[in-house]
């Protein structure tokens, strides 16, 4: 059975009714803090946070690493489609006892908008700005056993980290080689190298639900970074766009929609120390979901250069909406822009309010801003 994805016009697996685990997500608790040392002592809280982490990365790699080998042993996609599943569940366990400590160390609840109305049984396209380590964190407690886990796009050096490395390929996280501009103009075919990588991630994927997840910035913001590419932007660095584009191209029809995710930090990005000892600040996030114009499912980015000017107009929209949302979070975190605690009403036409930008192609009319784009 089949039901048509309104946003692209195209027909996808029938979804079935809400599992356990987003009725779990659903049912989830107010926030219960847990008292640790602060202040001076800050430390030893970062110290319990990390071995927290550890401890907990390696009990949940013990369960996980056996189950991958079934996989790897019998490379066919029915076996996919029974491991995969669970695979995924243990993995979402293991985010939900991460989120049980890190959250809960925090001074301040996050403020979290538009997370809700989520299928975990769907296919996502995930877009974020990046600030900080800490941003995978604040996704993850923010999206997990909502949507289906998030499979990130990660450095190919990535995968040489002991233990987690190893647990990321299993989980089929794609690994990217990301080479420069100066690369990439002396040898075009890098560039396709990593546009087929992300092709064969996204054939795994269309197997079961899955949340892929784009960093689009390609890198973490730095002002310095930013004075470095004359980015536009306040508070974001140029998007690329080429991971999106191929994310659409090969998935497209399937993906429910595109959540667009704006994450602020009104008393500036915290390090992963600063998190871990319980100093994270304000964490406001702002959650939005788009419809995917049904041509970027059929375009090919790589050959049509008519579309890549449409698709970086629309993205660049996209992102200047992103940077004024962010300037408001940033300079009135506490005004009615910013809105209520975990599901309260955004206000009117912000990147928040759930609609597509009046001159993108997801509202039906050519995009008007054109910034520089990969």
């Amino acid at each position: 059975m089949t039901t048509p994805n309104t946003s692209s016009g195209a027909s996808r697996p029938a979804s079935p009714a809400l599992s356990s685990v987003q009725h779990a997500a659903q049912r989830q608790r107010p926030r219960m803090a847990i008292p640790v040392p602060r202040g001076r002592f800050a430390w030893i809280t970062g110290v319990i946070s990390s071995v927290w982490l550890a401890a907990n990365t390696l009990f949940w790699c013990l369960l996980l690493f056996p189950v991958s080998l079934l996989k790897l042993a019998l490379p066919f996609a029915a076996v996919r489609r029974l491991i995969d599943p669970i695979l995924n569940s243990i993995a979402t366990a293991w985010v939900a006892c991460n989120s049980s400590w890190f959250v809960r160390i925090q001074p301040q609840a996050w403020d979290i908008q538009g997370n809700k109305d989520l299928r975990y049984a769907d296919w996502y396209l995930v877009n974020c700005n990046h600030q900080s380590w800490v941003d995978i964190f604040v996704l993850q407690y923010s999206l997990n056993r909502r949507i289906p886990l998030l499979k990130f796009f990660l450095k190919q050096q990535l995968i040489y980290v002991p233990v987690i490395g190893l647990a990321w390929w299993a989980l089929d996280f794609p690994f990217m080689k990301r080479h420069g501009k100066a690369a990439l103009r002396k040898n075009p075919d890098l560039g396709r190298q990593d546009q087929e990588a992300a092709r064969r991630a996204c054939a795994k994927f269309s197997l079961v639900p899955t949340s892929v997840m784009l960093f689009a910035e390609g890198t973490r913001f730095s002002q310095a970074k930013r004075a470095a590419q004359n980015s536009p932007y306040r508070h974001l660095l140029k998007p690329k766009a080429g991971g999106l584009a191929v994310s659409l191209n090969a998935m497209g029809a399937q993906f429910r929609s595109m959540i667009d995710v704006t994450i602020a930090y009104p008393d500036g990005a915290p390090s992963f120390w600063d998190f871990a000892c319980g100093r994270a600040g304000q964490v406001l996030v702002r959650m939005r979901q788009l419809p995917v114009p049904p041509a970027f499912c059929e375009a090919d980015y790589s050959r049509d250069k008519a579309f890549r000017t449409t698709f970086h107009q629309w993205l660049g929209q996209q992102w200047q909406a992103k940077d004024e949302e962010i300037e408001a979070l940033v300079a009135r975190p506490g005004a009615p822009g910013a809105g209520a605690s975990d599901g309260g009403a955004p206000a009117a036409g912000s990147p928040a309010a759930g609609s597509p930008a009046a001159g993108s192609p997801a509202a039906g009319s050519p995009a008007v801003t054109n910034p520089p784009v990969n």
